[in-house]
């Protein structure tokens, strides 16, 4: 009887291939210019404050991916919409928390840590009298926003501190709302 060798299957903890965020990382590290990525989102007006956000695909390594997603977004009747969808602010505060979730789910893969469950909660204050313009002193946005990430594994509390350190100093979005990002608006009247 001769043995036959097993091929090996991919290393997947909590969904992500291991193996593949590794060549990733590879890849990237030998040749810089596979590191860069770009996104684009087109929003159209749907009437009253309804609006559509279509994500037709992105760039990565200088490949463009084709993806097709469409976002809807709304306002509460309260401030002058249908209610039918989350608002911009819902949007914000839900991309923060996905993003960090990516993290989080990553880095306890390439730590070998089996999640059980993850979950987080964010919040923040907007004083309406900013957006609406009645006092130029009071910010329009969120002057801090406080997030609470329930995470449960087999990590130790030393593990899952790393983690939550590794998470806070490369999400991207975390990153860019903890700072000023520059914005370069331009006008266009059709």
């Amino acid at each position: 009887m001769v043995a036959q060798a097993k091929a090996a299957g991919p290393n997947v903890v909590n969904g992500i291939n291991v193996n593949d965020l590794f060549a990733l990382i590879d890849g990237v590290k030998r040749d810089a210019a596979k590191a860069k990525s770009k996104w684009h989102v087109s929003t159209s007006w749907c009437g009253q404050t309804r609006s559509r956000s279509q994500v037709e695909g992105y760039e990565i390594g200088g490949e463009q991916v084709q993806r097709r997603f469409s976002i809807d977004i709304d306002e509460p009747c309260e401030l002058g919409g249908t209610n039918l969808f989350a608002n911009p602010q819902e949007h914000l505060l839900a991309a923060l928390n996905a993003c960090i979730m990516v993290g989080y789910v990553a880095q306890c893969a390439v730590h070998g840590i089996t999640l059980e469950s993850l979950a987080i909660e964010t919040d923040g204050e907007i004083d309406l009298r900013g957006f609406l313009g009645i006092d130029p002193a009071v910010a329009q946005g969120y002057e801090d926003l406080s997030y609470t990430v329930h995470i449960k594994g087999d990590g130790t509390k030393e593990q899952f501190a790393e983690v939550h350190n590794a998470v806070m100093a490369t999400s991207p979005n975390f990153y860019n709302l903890s700072r000023a990002v520059v914005l370069k608006p331009a006008l266009v009247i059709d």
